[in-house]
């Protein structure tokens, strides 16, 4: 079927022209539009078009957009970038295209033109460059933030603000999340930072470096730290290189590819010398093994960066590979799996984490229909694109089972979200990461041995 643009509710196009209206470099490649061939069989997958049932808001529509600006047909306007912003970029479209249309970086590239076309100003401005520029990429501004965090929930103030009408004053987006926010720990790199290396339990067989993640380390330092003490009790030395920073998939997300590109720099010459880059969050996995495409016009760049995305290795799926401790007490609990969109679509990892679950004693896996798809998180689309995200998070509560005490996943945004979709829906269930139920079947050995 073809698509034509009255379909798109676009303005009609101009005379054809085959000047681009990408005025910029590193605009959307075209061998990555030309096997779309506008089939369809992506319509079902797209979370977005299933709920509005519009083409511009489909992976199709989209890949005609982004090819008709490039041949001067449509302009970098309104009815242009809409669609492209409100796309989740979960990839889910990818996997159900017989050709393997990259619609995901289709839509990476093209923000980044959007956003050199048309910059953020005003409030929004100020906002994205505090986050983006200010504070993710810088390690100390992120632990002094988690400590401010740790204050607002253990003062009493978080608990003044919630009993009080002071909560109204946010957006309901953002209430949302302050009540399921988890409690501040120690980030790792704080905890760790005098040691060079954290040495395996036992026999060595690997040394591996891990990436800690900005808003991870924060947020999640129990689930960081749980990786550091999984990985150790399979043999591991644990390396934290501290010249690593944020993997930049916010900002390529956001369409900042030129910050993107200097946060990947810095973590392609912070992991040089390592054989093996640990990362326990997907979004974080994807957007490091993606290195290559943010350099596609930089040789020297582009060759580093194949060298490293080479290295990079899912937690599940690195110890599924270099075969690891089964636990050997029981841990009765039913629970499901959440397929983070980018660790099943990104990184094509699903089997590997239900096998880790299947592993432990006692656990039993329900299957939760589509999971793997999206929740809604998308990195911040949940902050930028509430609406949308609540109706994509709703129709994904509707999968999860009610008779499970659990839901695993692999990914920090994901969880948030699911938190969200919890206390939202009246649900009881527990948020956990798959690493956190290894290593607390671990503990249960210990504390078992020595009875």
């Amino acid at each position: 079927m073809s698509l034509k643009e009255s379909e798109l509710n676009v303005d009609p196009p101009c005379s054809p022209t085959s000047k681009s209206n990408y005025l910029w470099n590193d605009a959307p490649d075209e061998n990555k539009w030309a096997d779309c061939v506008h089939c369809g069989m992506c319509l079902e997958s797209c979370p977005t078009y299933e709920i509005t049932g519009q083409e511009q808001h489909s992976p199709r529509g989209r890949v005609h957009l982004i090819k008709s600006v490039a041949e001067g047909k449509l302009e970098v306007n309104e009815p242009f970038i809409d669609p492209v912003y409100q796309c989740l970029d979960c990839r889910a479209c990818t996997t159900a295209c017989p050709a393997d249309v990259d619609v995901g970086g289709l839509i990476e590239e093209a923000r980044g033109q959007i956003r050199q076309a048309m910059p953020l100003t005003g409030i929004k401005g100020l906002v994205s460059k505090f986050f983006l520029e200010g504070l993710f990429p810088h390690p100390k501004r992120m632990q002094s933030l988690g400590g401010l965090l740790k204050i607002y929930q253990k003062s009493g103030v978080q608990k003044l603000v919630r009993t009080t009408r002071l909560i109204r004053i946010m957006p309901k987006h953002l209430v949302e999340l302050e009540a399921i926010m988890p409690g501040m720990g120690v980030p790792v790199r704080k905890k760790y930072k005098n040691e060079n290396i954290i040495l395996a339990k036992g026999e060595e067989t690997h040394t591996v470096a891990f990436l800690t993640g900005c808003i991870m380390d924060v947020m999640f330092s129990d689930i960081n730290e749980s990786t550091i003490q999984v990985l150790t009790r399979n043999g591991n030395n644990v390396t934290i290189p501290k010249q690593q920073t944020c993997c930049g998939a916010l900002h390529v997300h956001a369409g900042d590819r030129e910050t993107g590109r200097r946060l990947a720099k810095q973590n392609i010459e912070a992991f040089e010398n390592a054989q093996t880059v640990i990362v326990n969050a997907a979004g974080c996995g994807c957007m490091l093994k993606d290195y290559p495409e943010l350099f596609r016009d930089d040789p020297e760049w582009h060759e580093k960066a194949k060298a490293f995305s080479a290295k990079v290795q899912d937690i599940t799926k690195y110890l599924y590979d270099t075969g690891y401790e089964k636990p050997k007490s029981e841990m009765k609990i039913r629970l499901t799996y959440h397929d983070a969109c980018h660790l099943a679509h990104g990184q094509g990892i699903r089997q590997e984490p239900r096998e880790l679950l299947h592993a432990i004693p006692g656990v039993e896996i329900v299957h939760m229909p589509n999971a793997d798809r999206c929740c809604g998180s998308a990195g911040i689309y949940n902050i930028t694109n509430p609406e949308m995200a609540g109706a994509v998070l709703e129709s994904k509560m509707e999968n999860v089972p009610e008779d499970v005490e659990m839901i695993s996943m692999g990914n920090p945004g994901c969880m948030l979200q699911m938190a969200v979709g919890i206390q939202k829906y009246g649900r009881r269930q527990k948020i956990v990461h798959t690493v956190q139920l290894l290593d607390w079947a671990y503990k249960r050995d210990d504390e078992q041995l020595n009875e």
